[in-house]
């Protein structure tokens, strides 16, 4: 990296961080998430606005240096690791276990329902999404059903901690339910995936990729929750603590981001995944969990968030019918499924509905399974378009519909000094 590199690298982050903590502070000074106003953050530094009002600035600061971008991305993709890590050391698997019903009700519907409205819509008017869909109706039919099923773990990890709500039996629930949903979603689209890119992993075909899929999850969650805090408990006698703790824990998530990434699915289920093994409630664990839990909200979760509304230019390829008709299939699809299987579970009607809007947020999640998808020529601008902008607004409708459902207020422990 040059000097002019590291300057641009410098330059980026402190842009980021700085709209970051703006706008996520005016949010809270509305009593809105963070989240929300770091996503919007995102969207005024990127190409909507930022790019549009002071083009060549804009481009100067974030085009300027391909390598300067490469070694931010790198950041920003490892911070994300580490933040979903942290939410999976939030989520209790004996609530998970005690509420089960309600998470296995959840996330059926919370997936079923979305899935057969995109798969039908797309069978229904072909037309309305181009070339792709009419050459090959069934497989994009597939996949715009997925695209409807998944939610964006990431954004939802971070509204419910915004809230307060991470430890409670609807966060519980929420975040169980988009786990099996997504893990659902991103094997599927692993899946489909092999039909464009044959070889690797993929090679032995979908009841393989599948199997593969499943044993790793099962493996992590079962053999993982038994060894791991084991393990843990024995090298803090050896390691400097806390320092040991992040050491260790870190080539845990690498390595197991690698592992799902390898697997066509994205990197942070392993990051998520480790963090819900290694879960631990003992006052030595709680202190090192809360050194890595406050650096990976301060400083990583916020150059996240701000990073997803860099990624799309929402003038561009904007075709109004299309990202309204998405974007209504898309909310009515995740609201009511998960709605109603949060109310058959056992759930009264409005923490129900709050569950609904909780799942509903797709965030980076989708974008980066749109992103893939036009990469490998399975949509074309305007369905990516369709689709960043349904991701978006749906993420920044959950945290305040979710505070107006339960009257929930932000958490404390994250607020602003």
């Amino acid at each position: 990296m040059s000097h002019h590199d590291l300057i641009l690298f410098f330059l980026q982050v402190c842009t980021m961080l700085g709209v970051a903590l703006v706008c996520g502070q005016l949010m809270r000074k509305l009593h809105q998430p963070a989240v929300l106003g770091e996503l919007l953050g995102g969207v005024l530094l990127g190409p909507t606005i930022f790019g549009m009002l002071a083009p060549v600035a804009y481009s100067n600061l974030f085009h300027g240096s391909e390598v300067a971008t490469t070694g931010r991305d790198a950041v920003i993709r490892l911070g994300l690791l580490f933040f979903m890590f942290v939410a999976g050391l939030e989520v209790d698997m004996a609530h998970v276990i005690q509420r089960g019903l309600s998470v296995v009700a959840t996330s059926i519907l919370g997936i079923v329902v979305p899935f057969a409205l995109g798969f039908g819509l797309v069978l229904a008017a072909p037309a309305l999404f181009g070339t792709q869909a009419q050459g090959r109706a069934m497989l994009f039919a597939v996949f715009m059903g997925m695209a409807m099923s998944i939610s964006a773990i990431p954004v939802i990890a971070r509204i419910l901690m915004d809230l307060d709500l991470m430890k409670t039996e609807l966060g519980t629930v929420v975040m169980a339910a988009a786990t099996i949903d997504d893990l659902i979603g991103w094997s599927l689209f692993a899946v489909i995936l092999s039909r464009f890119a044959p070889g690797g992993l993929h090679a032995g075909g979908p009841l393989v990729t599948v199997g593969v899929v499943v044993g790793l999850f099962a493996v992590i969650l079962t053999l993982g929750r038994w060894v791991g805090p084991r393990a843990l408990h024995w090298l803090q006698s050896h390691l400097n603590w806390p320092s040991g703790f992040i050491g260790v824990t870190t080539m845990l998530v690498l390595l197991a981001a690698s592992l799902t990434e390898a697997l066509g699915i994205h990197a942070v289920f392993g990051a998520f995944l480790v963090g819900v093994a290694l879960a631990e409630t003992s006052e030595a664990w709680t202190q090192a969990h809360d050194v890595v839990y406050q650096f990976a909200i301060s400083l990583f979760a916020p150059l996240y968030f701000v990073s997803v509304g860099l990624k799309a230019d929402f003038i561009a390829n904007f075709n109004l019918p299309l990202v309204l008709v998405v974007l209504l299939i898309a909310c009515l699809g995740k609201i009511v499924g998960a709605g109603l299987g949060a109310r058959l579970g056992g759930m009264p009607p409005r923490r129900a509905l709050a569950v609904g809007f909780g799942m509903n947020a797709r965030g980076a999640m989708e974008m980066i399974l749109a992103s893939v998808a036009l990469e490998y020529g399975l949509i074309d601008q305007r369905v990516f378009v369709a689709l960043v902008v349904m991701a978006l607004v749906t993420s920044m409708l959950s945290g305040p519909m979710m505070q107006r459902l339960l009257g929930a207020k932000p958490s404390p422990a994250l607020a602003p000094a």
